[in-house]
């Protein structure tokens, strides 16, 4: 093998080396571009969803109070109910204590 030989195709053997580290480069790049922009997204969608969970949450805690302050007006009636319906019994029972007819 004659030395110009040798040479050219060390030459083009170092070209494709260098070809194919700089390919392996430049998808290297487009694969961590293509990952950011898809991190992107992935946080963006996340921030809404927060969003959501927040505006739930917080609707929710309202119907609950809502629902406390219901229930403690309800159990005030009821409470009053029970006293008047002693009230009656009450009644009931000295109206029969004094009526001549019983």
């Amino acid at each position: 093998m004659s030395t110009v030989l040798l040479i050219v195709l060390i030459v083009v053997a170092v070209a494709l080396v260098v070809l194919l580290l700089t390919t392996g480069k430049k998808a290297r790049a487009k694969r961590d571009d293509d990952k950011r922009l898809e991190a992107r997204e992935v946080r963006r969608e996340a921030e809404v969803r927060s969003s959501r969970a927040e505006s739930e949450g917080a609707e929710a805690e309202e119907r609950a109070a809502r629902a406390r302050k219901e229930q403690a007006l309800a159990d005030e009636q009821a409470t009053r109910a029970q006293e008047q319906r002693e009230v009656a019994t009450e009644r009931h029972e000295r109206a029969e204590e004094i009526d001549p007819d019983r």
